[in-house]
């Protein structure tokens, strides 16, 4: 039953959104919102307050991301705290703990002999350590991993790339973080996401003090009208996209649709952040950095393709920003840990690191095969070489009953609701992660457990 609770705003200043937030921190602090009461609904308020739903939305985001309030995508909006808390209140992954079966909730990489690679290239480097190791590491050493990343990316249709246009991070998280802080300005700045997408995005937003707002998507990712709509309405700075595979949906946006969107962000001043962290098929599609190459920073890392552990990563910096990047990141940690920048160099300069990505890839594809024969007659979707699948449930299931009766199963996955915003919509889908590093007879016990469960829905919809 939602609380009844209706605060008087017409005395305060200012946005009324602002208004409302502010009236939520009072009444937790006096108690006048106990802990765990349920909030009205967003309709629900802005009804009786008047105002309009998206002013009621946007307070109860500010709250929930200040962890005064929790949101649970079909329950509703709770009171979780007395007062604000400090640092994020959400963590980013789910920690492993070590129950059997088959966690297909991320795509940890399969062991093709990195361990062995890795070894062999740090032997390598123990040979050259001397007293320069003592001291802080500097950027100007980083250039020729600049230039390594160059090689690397050389496939991809970046336009002009040079290793003066490159960022090096310590993953792709920390490079989503230090864009923002290059790009984001003023007291409350805008940064707008895919309406489903990779919470990382949502979480270095919060920290950087953004508001996020999601746009809506279709088969193909990010629809135009609803970004030409929301740019017109909320002024944002920073756009983050997933255009060649869209996570978790698995879409891929067509050159016709880039090229609406790039229009778009020229319209309205917006920088774009690329993520392509996940690698999918090759493609000959031009990204948005050569489409854009004056507002775009493209990024990805080894995680997905080489080892998660290194945690190295790079950004491919617009046009004439890569100082600016690497001075953000200076100001961050000076430069990468001297120990990483020389075992990455290594490994992309002696090609040991594209070989394992083609065993990684093709191991990918075979567990994806598996995964397209074992689920393929329901409604699957996915990306060759992809290392996630999205499936839609069919008519009796509902996400978080179809998660719970799968861990029941012994099979742990996503549900859409963990992609889908505070206050947004979340579809009757799960994300399926083709792990890499469970035996493929797990893999075909756990994907045989789940279509017993799709192929014989609940009667009663609403358990």
């Amino acid at each position: 039953m939602d609380t009844i609770w209706t605060p008087d705003l017409t005395q305060e200043d200012g946005p009324k959104y602002q208004a409302l937030a502010r009236a939520l921190r009072e009444a937790v602090r006096v108690g006048g919102l106990v802990e765990g009461a349920q909030l009205p609904t967003v309709r629900d308020l802005a009804w009786r307050l008047q105002v309009t739903p998206g002013t009621v939305s946007r307070a109860y985001q500010i709250a929930t991301q200040e962890g005064l309030l929790q949101a649970t995508v079909g329950r509703g909006t709770f009171v979780a705290a007395r007062s604000p808390r400090l640092g994020p209140v959400v963590a980013l992954y789910a920690e492993r703990d070590g129950r059997a079966g088959a966690d297909l909730r991320s795509p940890r990489l399969p062991d093709l002999g990195q361990g062995a690679v890795i070894a062999a290239a740090l032997r390598r480097m123990a040979m050259s350590i001397g007293a320069e190791w003592l001291d802080y590491p500097t950027q100007l050493l980083e250039a020729p991993l600049r230039a390594a990343v160059c090689h690397w990316l050389a496939a991809r249709v970046l336009g002009p790339v040079g290793p003066g246009d490159i960022m090096l991070t310590h993953g792709g998280q920390n490079g989503i973080g230090l864009i923002l802080d290059c790009c984001l300005r003023g007291d409350r700045p805008v940064v707008l996401t895919e309406e489903l997408s990779y919470p990382g995005f949502r979480y270095a937003a919060r920290l950087a003090r953004a508001e996020v707002v999601g746009v809506e998507l279709d088969g193909e990712g990010m629809r135009p009208d609803a970004l030409e709509a929301i740019c017109r309405k909320h002024g944002p700075q920073v756009l983050c996209l997933t255009p060649e595979a869209q996570n978790p949906t698995t879409a891929r946006m067509s050159a016709a649709r880039r090229h609406e969107i790039v229009s778009i962000a020229r319209r309205h001043n917006l920088q774009i952040i690329e993520d392509e962290c996940y690698p999918a098929q090759a493609s000959d599609s031009p990204t948005f950095r050569a489409l854009a190459p004056e507002r775009t920073w493209y990024m990805g890392s080894l995680s997905k393709t080489v080892s998660a552990a290194l945690r190295f990563g790079y950004v491919v910096c617009p046009t004439g920003m890569g100082e600016a990047g690497r001075l953000t990141a200076q100001h961050s940690y000076f430069a990468l840990s001297r120990m990483v920048a020389e075992l990455c160099l290594d490994l992309i300069s002696s090609g040991a690191a594209a070989q394992i990505r083609d065993r990684v890839m093709a191991e990918y594809s075979d567990r994806l095969q598996i995964v397209v024969i074992r689920l393929g007659a329901f409604d699957l979707h996915w990306q060759s070489g992809l290392p996630f699948v999205w499936l839609n449930l069919p008519n009796g299931w509902r996400a978080s009953t179809f998660a719970r009766r799968a861990e029941e199963a012994g099979v742990l996955l996503r549900s859409a609701d963990q992609y889908a915003m505070v206050h947004g919509r979340a579809p009757n889908a799960v994300r399926l992660a083709v792990a890499g590093d469970i035996p493929r007879e797990v893999l075909e016990q756990g994907l045989d457990a789940l279509a017993r469960l799709l192929a014989n829905p609940p009667n009663d919809m609403a358990i």
